[in-house]
């Protein structure tokens, strides 16, 4: 090891020794006792520490610690609140998803072709937008990043997205209002 690595290696040894238990319990609080989930924010809040480590005063890090570990609660819990609500599948009291019912099989290949048309209807914005959320499963903000556009104008395509879908869809049968 040469005497940077031992430098940093110190520095988060000696903060961690200092303020390791400290954030730890303010962090199992917020994480409702979530043991693995506050090891996991401590060990991020740790390695932020490590990165500004030039910037950082040993001496004065504590709050600065506290401040990243419930900044990084609070964007956990923000990224699993952007996803969608899952829906269960239907009980399988007559076992025909099971069975793989060719009645079935046909059900569930219309739909997805009429969604397919209905996508299509959409503008190129409006799709985009509505495939990264809905179909990739990325967040807000990861589909902002990816596509390159601010976050308010994600939710304002997603918004009208889905109304030009319901229009869509609407307008060819599939649902009513």
């Amino acid at each position: 090891m040469d005497h940077s690595q031992a430098r940093d290696s110190e520095f988060v040894r000696s903060l961690y020794s200092r303020y390791g238990r400290s954030v730890l319990g303010r962090v199992l609080g917020l994480v409702h006792g979530d043991y693995q989930r506050a090891e996991d924010i401590v060990q991020e809040t740790f390695l932020r520490a490590w990165q500004h480590q030039d910037s950082l005063d040993p001496d004065r890090a504590g709050p600065w610690l506290h401040t990243v570990a419930h900044n990084l609660v609070v964007s956990a819990y923000r990224k699993i609140k952007a996803r969608p609500a899952e829906s269960p599948l239907p009980e399988d009291e007559g076992g025909e998803w099971a069975k793989g019912d060719g009645d079935l099989e046909l059900d569930r290949m219309l739909e997805r072709w009429q969604m397919l048309e209905a996508m299509r209807g959409l503008r190129p914005e409006h799709r985009a937008v509505l495939i990264e959320v809905y179909y990739l499963r990325r967040t807000v903000a990861e589909t902002a990043e990816h596509l390159g556009v601010p976050v308010g104008t994600v939710k304002s395509r997603c918004y009208y997205g889905l109304r030009a879908l319901r229009n869509v869809l609407e307008e060819r049968g599939v649902t009513s209002r």
